[in-house]
């Protein structure tokens, strides 16, 4: 999983290189550049997801979150 992550940042990353000459030129070239530049921030993003993976992550996902009132605030 990881490794197909990366790979596709790579291929992004190309991409994007290719694109960037291209974007001043045609508006069609800027809003692909766009579109490939924010795909590359999600796999950025989904790659930090699975290194931060530890057993504390996991578990504070099965667990039911409490929902806060505003009572709880002034407690004492």
């Amino acid at each position: 999983m990881k490794r197909e992550i990366l790979s596709s940042i790579r291929e992004k990353e190309v991409q994007l290189s290719k694109l960037r000459e291209h974007i001043d030129k045609s508006e069609v070239c800027s809003d692909l550049y766009n579109k490939i530049l924010i795909e590359k921030a999600i796999l950025k993003q989904q790659l930090d997801d699975l290194q931060n993976k530890s057993l504390v992550n996991r578990i504070k996902h099965l667990l039911p979150r409490q929902e806060k009132l505003i009572c709880d605030y002034f407690r004492r």
